[in-house]
């Protein structure tokens, strides 16, 4: 063979050998951004978060199905916000109203049921607006005539939503100006620390009271005093963004969260989750 051919095949070699790189490279880049994009960002709710049921559900979830789920836990009106400025792929969250309404407007495409529990009001043991056994109603009353300080959460989330719901129940004004009724601005477990330290009342879900108790090896200064009212349930709920409206967005991997929240194995895992013997929250998918 001629030196001229010899370097010919040599080029033709070393060509061909490159072109093998190149492909293997975008092959394993594309894998990589393929990879990197089974994430499904969540906005949801501080109570679970707060309880620990995101961080016993969601590696599960990942096991299953290779999707990566982050999130952000704020008030269930944030929450809602943040699935209109399409800066994440689905909700879970707990304000029904304001959740069908989210829905009409076009922004979510589906509401689906998958959990509840129920609300409580708690407070000092020496209950001093005397509202240990008395419904919602009788309760608030009692807290507004004694003026005994009550801490809202303040923060337009699902609890807090569901608070000026009862407030507006007794027919009265809300005390939002009066000094015994306190504003947080903060989440469930740092709205009942506040309350421990002054001694006051306030309105939370279950499952973040139990978490609250078992912080407290089990006897924690604030004692459920009003429960079993059946205006006091809690539902939680999952919708996907709307693609229509954020182009973006994870449509089926969000889709794929709510049918294994609303699935069989999701069902059974809510229901097995609990803290010191006590369910934080109770399956109900339909």
């Amino acid at each position: 063979m001629k030196k001229t051919e010899q370097l010919s095949t040599a080029k033709m070699k070393c060509k061909m050998v490159g072109i093998a790189l190149v492909t293997c490279l975008i092959l394993v880049v594309g894998f990589t951004v393929q990879a990197a994009d089974k994430t499904l960002m969540m906005a949801t709710t501080t109570s679970t978060d707060d309880t620990g049921l995101l961080d016993y559900l969601m590696p599960l979830f990942t096991k299953d199905t290779g999707i990566e789920v982050k999130w952000t836990a704020t008030g269930s009106g944030k929450a809602l916000a943040l699935g209109v400025s399409c800066d994440v792929d689905v909700l879970l969250v707990h304000a029904p109203a304001a959740e069908k309404k989210y829905i009409a407007e076009g922004s979510g495409t589906t509401r689906t049921e998958v959990m509840y529990n129920d609300f409580i009001i708690i407070g000092p043991e020496s209950d001093p607006a005397a509202i240990k056994g008395k419904t919602v109603v009788e309760a608030l009353e009692s807290i507004r005539t004694k003026q005994a300080s009550f801490a809202s959460r303040g923060d337009d989330s699902g609890t807090h939503k569901k608070e000026l719901e009862l407030w507006k129940s007794t027919g009265k004004a809300m005390p939002e100006k009066e000094g015994w009724y306190i504003q947080t601005g903060q989440g469930m477990l740092a709205t009942i620390n506040l309350c421990e330290e002054r001694k006051a009342y306030t309105m939370t879900d279950r499952g973040t009271y139990i978490k609250y108790k078992a912080q407290k090896n089990g006897n924690p200064q604030l004692k459920i005093l009003v429960e079993k009212d059946g205006i006091l349930i809690n539902q939680y709920s999952v919708i996907p963004v709307n693609p229509q409206k954020c182009p973006k967005v994870k449509y089926e991997f969000a889709t794929q969260f709510s049918n294994w929240m609303a699935g069989e194995k999701g069902q059974n895992l809510i229901k097995d989750f609990k803290l010191m013997g006590e369910s934080l929250f109770t399956p109900n998918a339909k």
